[in-house]
């Protein structure tokens, strides 16, 4: 994230780097049973694996595949840029949360933790209880230690500052999920 004057303000920004994507392989009902497009980005001179050599062999080499459901007319071999965003437009951006780990309850569901006196030694972070005495098993759903981190995450409504079309920049305002080198799915 940075921050940019705008209209005499401070705006927190976050700069995303928004293309080009290539349309690599188009989904049909009749051959698939859904309708999408799968886009590839990040050409690079790393080599392919077997299964993506096969479409991909007349329109380059791509690091990341991503299939999305098509709205509108597509043709494989057609390039997106960011020229489609406008400056005020209202975009959904998804994308990967950091991955914490394996995390106690204490920090991933907030916990009070146990207290420091009163016989109790070593037990500040300890969960405590889990359940009840009835059904003599622990319930499903109930909040222990476990892992934490890299859930999909959507923030809806994020407004687009700026747009720098020679080096595909998208500039929206706020945060977006994610850490940097993320892959991010942005929405009109």
């Amino acid at each position: 994230m940075s921050q940019i004057w705008k209209d005499d303000k401070i705006v927190p920004v976050t700069f995303i780097q928004a293309g080009p994507i290539t349309i690599t392989q188009l989904r049909t009902k009749e051959k698939d049973g859904y309708e999408a497009a799968q886009a590839g980005f990040d050409a690079t001179k790393k080599k392919l694996n077997k299964p993506g050599k096969g479409h991909l062999k007349d329109l380059g080499n791509f690091r990341f595949l991503k299939e999305f459901k098509a709205k509108g007319d597509f043709k494989v071999g057609d390039v997106l840029t960011v020229e489609q965003f406008q400056e005020g437009d209202k975009v959904k951006v998804s994308g990967l949360n950091k991955g914490r780990g394996f995390q106690g309850g204490v920090k991933r569901y907030g916990f009070g933790g146990g207290p420091k006196t009163h016989g109790q030694k070593n037990r500040h972070r300890a969960p405590g209880s889990i359940g009840a005495t009835a059904p003599q098993r622990v319930l499903k759903g109930t909040r222990m230690a476990g892992h934490m981190g890299t859930e999909r995450i959507t923030i809806k409504n994020l407004k687009v500052v700026g747009v720098d079309k020679e080096n595909n920049i998208l500039t929206v305002k706020g945060g977006v999920p994610g850490m940097k080198g993320i892959i991010l799915e942005i929405q009109n």
